[in-house]
């Protein structure tokens, strides 16, 4: 009965395990860098790097609608300094896949 007990327990885990390695498997990190005349265009060019990075469709959809289908993407963060043709910005995201 024990052994039947403490093996339950062990497949409960892996099973347990296996989930949460499939939410984490989900979500992914992702960096770029956009240069622009304007601040707010280098961020700008670094959400397109980013999302062109990782599935063009969703670039696509982005710059139609301002949606993602099938993706929440954080808003990066940014690290911008004067330079280049104005300013430089390099900016990471989280990425999750939500369907």
């Amino acid at each position: 009965m024990m052994k039947s007990i403490g093996a339950a327990a062990v497949a409960a885990t892996l099973v347990l395990a296996g989930f949460a390695g499939d939410a984490e498997a989900k979500c992914f990190k992702k960096t770029a860098s956009g240069t622009a005349p304007s601040m707010d265009g280098a961020k700008f060019q670094v959400k397109e790097a980013i999302l062109q990075s990782f599935d063009w469709g969703v670039w696509a959809a982005f710059m139609a609608s301002g949606s993602t289908p099938g993706y929440r993407v954080s808003t990066p963060a940014y690290k911008c300094k004067p330079g280049g043709l104005g300013y430089n910005c390099v900016g990471t995201a989280t990425i999750c896949k939500t369907g």
